[in-house]
């Protein structure tokens, strides 16, 4: 069986059509499936659609989460939910094609892998300068975590036994596109053109993709912290650099004032010294999120579950 993972933030008007869509499609192809759809904490009507739907067709199933937990933790809720043995996470406004959903289930059907990782050929309607931070956040990624996720997104396809592998990750702050790389396994790949949204606008703003990049990094690698020893280097080199044409003029009877040099380097290693302050500030942050070990979301309501009752 196949489980498709949605997760839906205020898409009132697109989880009806995604539904219709996938639900179309999987049953022309002969594909047994269960269609779940995650609320995280939508303030539109996006809950009351998904029991409307629920109570329509028992393959489609809902969980709301008691508020907005993330996209990350809503993925994690469909995946912990989950009963089948190859599970799809897609975006439920369809901007990831459906048809491709077909593509990457023939390919784990056929060719004995656990993976099926989806790029994006075209990148759609995207603004300049969204693409241009989503190149370097990838470039910086790839380079520090050691992974080749550039261009990938979070439209996969991940078999029961890379899934459960998965699932036995402890953490807290996920980063579910990194993760489901990490853990290996035989992977594969296909590409797929960003489609246009059915309707309504992205809820990712710039700040809040800045802000999930910066989070993703951190949850998932230690490079920003080298970034500390490395500024803590390059002070070391300019303070001897600085000494050594100190002590020259000195000896030498040609020192003069020195109060905008020194002014200047008190200015530089302030600010490495604040930077170097909120990166391990930030850390220690993420660190005090992971020890609490609170329940990566809380789940308020299911429909068509064995246990729908509220939790």
């Amino acid at each position: 069986m196949l489980s498709v993972i949605l997760p839906a933030y205020n898409e009132q008007d697109n989880v009806a059509v995604a539904a219709s869509e996938i639900s179309r499609l999987l049953s022309s192809h002969g594909i047994d499936y269960e269609l779940i759809f995650v609320n995280d904490g939508s303030t539109d009507r996006t809950w009351l659609r998904l029991t409307q739907l629920a109570a329509s067709d028992k393959k489609i199933k809902a969980i709301s989460l008691s508020r907005n937990f993330g996209k990350e933790s809503a993925i994690f809720a469909g995946l912990e939910n989950a009963r089948g043995d190859a599970l799809v996470v897609m975006d439920s406004d369809l901007q990831h094609p459906p048809e491709v959903i077909i593509e990457m289930y023939r390919l784990w059907q056929q060719n004995d892998v656990d993976i099926v990782e989806t790029k994006k050929r075209t990148r759609g309607n995207e603004g300049r300068a969204y693409k241009l931070f989503a190149k370097l956040f990838y470039k910086i990624i790839d380079r520090v975590s050691g992974l080749e996720i550039s261009d990938t997104s979070d439209f996969k396809l991940i078999g029961r036994r890379a899934a459960d592998a998965l699932l036995r990750m402890p953490e807290r702050l996920t980063f579910f596109r990194a993760m489901s790389s990490w853990v290996g396994f035989k992977t594969e790949c296909v590409y797929f053109d960003v489609a246009e949204r059915k309707s309504g606008k992205s809820k990712f703003s710039f700040r809040s993709l800045f802000k999930y990049a910066f989070t993703s990094i951190t949850s998932f690698t230690s490079a920003p912290m080298q970034l500390v020893t490395m500024a803590g280097v390059i002070t070391f080199i300019i303070a001897i650099i600085f000494g050594i044409n100190t002590l020259y003029n000195t000896f030498t009877g040609n020192s003069a004032e020195g109060f905008p040099t020194v002014i200047l380097l008190q200015l530089i290693t302030s600010a490495i010294i604040m930077f170097s302050l909120g990166i391990i500030g930030y850390y220690l942050s993420k660190i005090y999120e992971e020890i609490k070990q609170r329940p990566r979301y809380i789940i308020s309501e299911k429909r068509n579950f064995d246990n729908e009752d509220k939790e």
